[in-house]
């Protein structure tokens, strides 16, 4: 099973060599099958020359040649991606790579989708912004209530799906961070099977956040109410046609405690 890891990135030129490096190790002594491709979302930097003469044939740079946005640099990267699972992983070194061969495992076992949990039991946070933090626990609450869902991390970048769940949640009309939120309520309320563990987050040590909270807010709220009219009014109709094992399940409270 080929894993896709799509890597957007504006002017992450001085993270990217350790992202790549430390996936590059880790994925190859798992012996596990993959691309990496980062996707440059119109950097000022030297970001697609700093990947471009990474000396490597698992790592290919191209750029978003349309209108640039976070959301718009993953679409963009999943287009081009080939691989049987596709995971979208940070530029900026806050995910880990043993993480994504757990992603990848959980793919093998059977799931459509792997989610990580920054908040569970065995997850670890390292230096995470305090209001940030805020922010994100307070988002993640209003999800929750709103999807009755007991995840309780949807708006992390860093998931892996199965190709089929991609195809799945077309379109995606995401252009930025929303689509974070975007990709996994669509894949849960169309019905694909999901599998959460905890993960690790570590803040970033070079370049700056592109996330903008203040910009972002109405856009999550729309995402988020778009999706809850699908589910709430479709009757159905976006649901998975396709029949699977019914090993599709939200995590038992009782696991996060």
């Amino acid at each position: 099973m080929l894993l896709s890891v799509v890597i957007p990135a504006r002017n992450e030129s001085g993270s990217l060599p350790a992202t790549l490096h430390d996936c590059l190790t880790v994925l190859r002594r798992e012996q596990i099958s993959f691309e990496l491709i980062v996707v440059d979302d119109g950097s000022t930097d030297d970001t697609f020359g700093v990947v471009s003469n990474f000396a490597d044939p698992a790592v290919r740079v191209i750029r978003n040649t349309g209108e640039n946005g976070f959301g718009l640099a993953i679409r963009f990267g999943i287009e081009q991606a080939v691989g049987d699972a596709i995971a979208v992983m940070m530029a900026d070194s806050s995910d880990s790579p043993e993480d994504l061969v757990k992603y990848y495992r959980v793919i093998q076992e059977g799931f459509d989708c792997a989610f990580g949990s920054r908040f569970i039991r065995g997850s670890r946070v390292i230096d995470y912004p305090s209001h940030k933090l805020l922010m994100n626990r307070l988002a993640n609450l209003f999800i929750r209530v709103v999807f009755g869902l007991r995840y309780n991390d949807i708006t992390n970048a860093f998931k892996c799906y199965r190709r089929a769940a991609i195809e799945g949640m077309m379109p995606l009309i995401s252009p930025h961070f929303n689509l974070t939120v975007e990709m996994p309520l669509k894949a849960i309320i169309r019905g694909y099977s999901f599998k959460v563990i905890p993960i690790s987050w570590t803040n970033r040590k070079e370049g700056v956040s592109k996330l903008k909270i203040k910009e972002m807010g109405s856009r999550y709220l729309f995402i988020v109410l778009y999706l809850w009219l699908e589910k709430s009014l479709s009757r159905g109709d976006y649901i998975r046609k396709r029949q699977s094992p019914p090993i599709a399940a939200d995590v038992p409270a009782s696991r996060h405690a």
